[in-house]
């Protein structure tokens, strides 16, 4: 376990490791592991061959620990000197009865535990008791007091994900109907113009037309006195 430790924190000091992973490093007790990891929040033991937790250090921030799949069958006290444990997964190890667990109600904050295929699941009125020892608790094996399963992280991760995604596709349906309005407005200011256009050919034309009239009547009176002229004349 103590290779695995140093590997796992690749040369960093050990004050600045907040997750730890030892799963499957094959150890029947804790070695290694110091309270120098005082910033460490979440440590994983999964599937590593502890038959006990002797030697378990104080970790003050530590507030996720996974320990299922091992063979621990008690000793939990020394998880005392980890105040902030909210989550721990004790799920296939060897824990028989309801009194092995009594050292976790000095955990306050301890919310989430589960204990799935170990032999206390089976005595009778198994989750009413384990409640009733752990007052903070707020979920035993994924369940709470009301049997209303818990809800999934990854899941409500998603929900905010697609109404993130839902608001951006809102704020882009807005943008293409403004955009649509402002097409529209652009459509009747150049139909606008157009009829503004029109209006003043016809006007043109109109002036052209008079035009000729007064053409054609000082014509005909330049013709009327050239007429009356050779009259005279004769």
């Amino acid at each position: 376990m103590e290779k695995r430790i140093e590997l796992e924190c690749r040369g960093r000091p050990v004050g600045e490791i907040h997750e730890l992973n030892l799963d499957n490093c094959r150890s029947t007790q804790i070695d290694g592991l110091t309270d120098k990891f005082e910033n460490l929040e979440m440590l994983s033991l999964i599937n590593a061959g502890l038959t006990t937790l002797k030697g378990f250090p104080s970790l003050p921030k530590l507030k996720k620990l996974e320990l299922s799949d091992n063979r621990i069958s008690g000793g939990l006290n020394v998880l005392q000197g980890c105040p902030k444990l909210m989550s721990i997964n004790l799920s296939g190890n060897k824990i028989k009865d309801i009194e092995t667990l009594g050292p976790l109600k000095e955990l306050k904050e301890l919310q989430i535990l589960d204990l799935f295929n170990c032999e206390v699941t089976n005595i009778e009125e198994y989750r009413t008791k384990v409640f009733q020892l752990l007052p903070s608790l707020l979920y035993l094996d994924g369940y709470d007091k009301q049997n209303k399963e818990a809800e999934d992280e990854d899941g409500d991760d998603s929900s905010d994900l697609n109404e993130s995604e839902d608001g951006e596709d809102g704020l882009e349906d807005e943008d293409e109907d403004e955009e649509g309005v402002d097409d529209e407005n652009s459509e009747e200011e150049e139909e606008e113009e157009e009829g503004e256009e029109e209006d003043e050919e016809l006007d043109e034309e109109e002036d052209d037309e008079e035009e000729g009239e007064e053409d054609g009547e000082q014509r005909g009176v330049k013709r009327k006195l050239e007429d009356e002229e050779e009259e005279e004349d004769s």
